[in-house]
């Protein structure tokens, strides 16, 4: 077995057992999932559609969430001989597949119906300070677009930032850049988000427990957060903190600066097991983002479900979900420690309703959008996302 069929068969199965497992006899339409990235919010979507849409016969094709540069430019010839004989009827791409590539190695997908999902986009991605050249993954999904049936955005930022990013990079060009690129695209685009399982929340909540939730990774401007609540401390505000999301082996430096600066404030520190993490999420009173990168935020409306009221910059993808009252001018760490301060000691905004990214409300658009793919031109008649 060679390195590339093991990684294969770790991840799916061999396309020997995958064809062999077909059932022949299944009626219903077969459409392949294309991942090609399986970090963990690309995860828990691709398993929520397939465990969703059962009218399916699913085919479900995804590649390690590791190597970026290589794995959203490279998954084309990571799958050259992977793909299955049978023809789909639909294909659902995540926007990390090389799309156009993939089309024009294959050239029996060419008339497939397929469905473009963006889970994120690189043209408002947030390079770190090791990262300067950003086109070829742009390029991919300008070109990947281009060739889909239709695109899924997961919430409007993303879809506006993806067309303006287009714009900007079009407008750069020395010459033959065709007219109405932008339009061909936006005209095919719909919103259609990731749904989340709803928190339940304590039987008991700490109105002082203060929830971070995210990974602590540049992205996620970590620092700004630990700046934060190092100067609501030195205020004298009496609050705790729960310190969750993916972090690296070795503590980053703002973790480590928050351990040392604040240890007798911290409560909970750590990636917790799935039946944890929920209950942390459970008992906080506040969820703090500072990001500047945030295309859905599944780990605010997680908290949010559970009854955390949301304290969020005021840009991405959070004026579309949460009211002015939770969101705070982007980056002004005075303008966070102020709201915070005023909600620890003078009492909450009322409960955020996210009711419409729930599973249960959905399913059905995620439906619709399926269903109306083969009709390439059609517009669904699924009930709307939330915008």
């Amino acid at each position: 077995m060679t390195t590339l069929q093991g990684l294969w068969y770790i991840m799916c199965m061999p396309l020997s057992s995958q064809t062999a497992h077909i059932d022949t006899a299944d009626s219903r339409p077969r459409a392949w999932l294309l991942s090609a990235y399986r970090a963990d919010s690309h995860a828990a979507w691709a398993d929520w559609l397939l465990a969703s849409q059962p009218q399916f016969n699913w085919q479900r094709l995804e590649l390690p969430g590791r190597h970026f540069a290589w794995r959203i430019r490279g998954n084309p010839l990571s799958w050259l001989d992977a793909l299955p004989l049978e023809q789909p009827a639909l294909i659902v791409a995540s926007s990390m597949v090389d799309l156009a590539t993939l089309k024009g190695l294959h050239p029996r997908l060419a008339g497939v119906p397929t469905l473009y999902y963006f889970h994120e986009n690189q043209f408002a991605y947030p390079l770190s300070h090791r990262q300067s050249h950003w086109l070829e993954p742009q390029m991919v999904q300008l070109y990947g677009g281009l060739a889909a049936t239709r695109l899924l955005f997961n919430s409007a930022f993303n879809r506006d930032s993806y067309l303006q990013g287009i714009a900007g990079l079009l407008a750069q060009m020395p010459d033959a850049v065709p007219d109405g690129v932008v339009q061909r695209l936006a005209q095919k685009s719909v919103l259609c988000p990731v749904p989340i399982e709803p928190v339940p929340a304590a039987q008991q909540r700490d109105s002082q427990l203060v929830l971070w939730n995210h990974r602590w990774e540049h992205d996620k401007c970590p620092e700004l957060f630990v700046e934060a609540m190092v100067a609501l401390a030195e205020k004298g505000v009496e609050f705790r903190l729960a310190l969750l999301g993916k972090r690296p082996q070795r503590a980053p430096p703002a973790l480590a600066r928050l351990r040392e600066a604040l240890p007798q404030r911290i409560v909970a520190d750590g990636q917790l097991p799935a039946a944890e993490y929920r209950t942390q999420l459970g008992r906080a009173a506040i969820a703090v983002s500072t990001a500047r990168h945030e295309f859905q935020g599944l780990a605010m409306l997680e908290a949010a479900s559970a009854g955390a009221i949301p304290l969020v910059p005021d840009a991405l993808c959070y004026a579309e979900q949460y009211p002015s009252a939770c969101r705070y001018p982007q980056g002004d760490v005075a303008a966070l420690v102020e709201r915070l301060r005023l909600w620890l000691t003078g009492g909450l905004p009322p409960r955020v309703d996210v009711t419409p990214w729930y599973s249960a409300s959905l399913a059905a658009v995620w439906a619709g959008l399926l269903a109306a793919a083969p009709g390439a031109g059609a517009t669904p008649s699924a009930p709307s996302a939330p915008i």
